[in-house]
């Protein structure tokens, strides 16, 4: 068997999340990649493995995955056939063979999400499946002094939603950002070794009540301390999110 790494882009509108459901026709990024490869291998099914697990309407810029083939292909047309034989709504950017050992979810690495805000007074229609919608007043420089209280290495189960079944909630992040990058767009950016559940999203409606002036900036402190959910803000909506790098640490195989 040959190992393949590939780097995908995704407009996740459309699916149910990454990972293949039980529930009959739920479209899902894993499952669509599946049916591709099935027919790339005489029918015979192939498995692929994701390095997270977004959620429903959850963008991916540079999501890895791999998956084992019994020859091995050409890479640049292994490439060529997943991206023109599947869907329009994911696009396959790299591919390229790797060590047998070599698994996108087990090997050391970072990701970088990020998460787009529309704060325009009336949404936006171009933008209702790309960005959250956030029409009141914020206070840019309250959610970046609460952002800092998140960087570093803590217990996230305060962000986590109910129903993960990881035991470990401790996540290192490197990187809190926030920023105003037009009139009526937000920018939070967020790199770490991992996140849970539902975390981003979690982290994202904290800060905004903290813009809002809805909670204090100290209250993120709060929630890493009690490692309560009921004293965090509400989950932000999905269309934001977007998976936008995933490094990996030990090997010289980046994302996009």
């Amino acid at each position: 068997m040959t190992r393949y790494k590939a780097i995908i882009s995704y407009d996740g509108t459309n699916f149910s999340g990454f990972q293949i459901q039980t529930k009959q026709n739920v479209r899902s990024i894993q499952g669509e990649l599946e049916k591709v490869l099935k027919k790339l291998n005489s029918g015979n099914p192939v498995g692929v493995q994701g390095s997270g697990r977004t959620d429903a309407r959850v963008h991916a810029i540079a999501q890895v995955i791999h998956f084992d083939l019994p020859q091995k292909r050409d890479e640049e047309k292994l490439r060529f056939a997943l991206d023109t034989q599947g869907p329009d709504d994911i696009a396959v950017l790299e591919v390229e063979e790797v060590s047998d050992d070599f698994h996108v979810r087990y090997n050391k690495h970072e990701k970088t999400y990020e998460y787009l805000l529309d704060t325009s007074k009336a949404r936006d229609p171009f933008k209702r499946n790309y960005a959250g919608h956030f029409r009141y007043d914020l206070n840019l420089s309250r959610m970046q002094e609460a952002a800092k209280y998140l960087i570093g290495e803590h217990d996230f189960t305060g962000f986590t939603a109910s129903g993960t079944s990881v035991e470990n909630k401790v996540r290192t992040i490197t990187q809190a950002d926030i920023e105003q990058i037009d009139e009526n767009t937000i920018k939070f950016t967020f790199s770490g070794n991992g996140f849970l559940y539902k975390q981003i999203r979690n982290m994202v409606g904290t800060l905004l009540k903290i813009g809002n002036d809805r909670m204090p900036v100290e209250q993120v402190e709060k929630i890493i301390a009690s490692k309560d959910r009921n004293l965090a803000g509400p989950t932000a909506a999905p269309e934001g999110l977007y998976l936008k790098e995933v490094r990996y640490v030990d090997e010289e195989v980046n994302g996009y």
